[in-house]
């Protein structure tokens, strides 16, 4: 696996990986993997000649009051593990290559980034959508690969991505992937560090609460009573607050008062101890 930190060694590494042809899958990671992380490496293998993967804490989608430097960061054991998976290159530039002296473009998608997460932390997905436009434009990967623990990440991207033209017309170049999870069913998170012992038995109770309202909103009971129930389950488990809890449309995040059998999703976001979590369900 090459290890590669300058924008010029990149694009040469690139090129000879698409020689005769050839094809790459993008796994873009801010490191401090997990198992969710390496499942994406995995699926990536399978979706093209070659894997890249990038690490790159990227400080546009932190707010000011946020854990960017108390983010995990663990270069070389992270290395690794995706040498072990196979990598073919590792993309981890530094802050001033990704944005040189004078860098003065933002890039916002309106209506997906402005709710739910987007609402409790201004200028997060302006960060997430601008970050991830440079990496495909760095990386030029055929498919890219994302977690579907932050689905409103992964609509974020797919919006920006089809309104600039960053994938083939009538293709699925961005590819989601099944949240991965603990035993317990916590999602697996690199902020998950920051749990004891004690939170991290009672975070796992935010996943069973949500499957509870999931399962009642199916029976037919209220949207908003299931879901009111749902956070009351979350704060009496240990959270101490509850940014959000919502039934919303998959594509367009709008937020769902009754479920119309349409595909839709639960996201939640909940503080515990040191951690923001956030978490996602299906209504299959």
């Amino acid at each position: 696996m090459q290890t590669i930190n300058r924008l010029e060694d990149l694009r040469k590494a690139v090129d000879a990986l698409k020689i005769g042809g050839k094809t790459i899958s993008f796994v873009p990671t801010m490191g401090a993997l997990h198992e969710g992380h390496l499942t994406l490496v995995r699926e990536a293998r399978a979706c093209a000649d070659h894997v890249v993967a990038s690490i790159f804490v990227n400080p546009r989608q932190f707010g000011p009051t946020e854990d960017l430097d108390a983010y995990p960061r663990r270069m070389a054991a992270d290395a690794a593990l995706l040498e072990a998976e196979g990598v073919a290159i590792l993309w981890a530039p530094t802050v001033d290559q990704m944005y040189p002296q004078g860098y003065a473009t933002n890039i916002g998608v309106s209506g997906v980034s402005e709710v739910a997460c987007g609402a409790a932390r201004p200028g997060h997905f302006d960060g997430v959508a601008t970050v991830v436009c440079k990496l495909f434009n760095q990386v030029r990967p055929d498919v890219a690969l994302f977690g579907e623990k932050d689905w409103q990440q992964l609509a974020v991207i797919r919006r920006m991505a089809r309104d600039l033209d960053l994938t083939q017309p009538h293709v699925d170049n961005i590819v989601g992937v099944e949240t991965v999870r603990e035993a317990s069913g916590l999602a697996m998170s690199s902020r998950n560090q920051y749990l004891t012992e004690v939170e991290r038995d009672r975070a796992a109770q935010l996943s069973a609460a949500m499957r509870r309202a999931i399962a009642a909103i199916k029976d037919g009971a209220d949207v908003t009573e299931s879901l009111d129930t749902m956070k009351a389950e979350i704060l009496a488990a240990g959270f101490t607050s509850v940014d959000y809890g919502d039934l919303r449309d998959a594509a367009t995040l709008e937020t769902l008062f009754g479920w119309d059998r349409r595909d839709a999703r639960v996201l939640v976001a909940a503080r515990i101890g040191a951690a923001r979590l956030i978490d996602n369900m299906g209504m299959e």
